[in-house]
């Protein structure tokens, strides 16, 4: 089995992220209001780098 193969044999979410930002104006997370790494023109769900990383264990694949 090829690696590209092995990957598509995990459950993903369709995780699209918005552009980092070069500097400030930051978005604020929208569950902690804690300055995020997307600029703050960005429309949608912005999380802060812990909130994601949260995020990314509630939702991951358990088995």
């Amino acid at each position: 089995m090829s690696e590209e193969q092995a990957s598509n044999d995990y459950c993903l979410i369709d995780a699209t992220r918005p552009p980092k930002a070069d500097g400030p104006p930051y978005a604020e997370c929208v569950l902690c209001r804690e300055p995020t790494e997307y600029p703050e023109s960005y429309k949608g769900i912005t999380l802060c780098p812990v909130c994601e990383w949260q995020e990314a264990q509630r939702t991951a694949c358990s088995g």
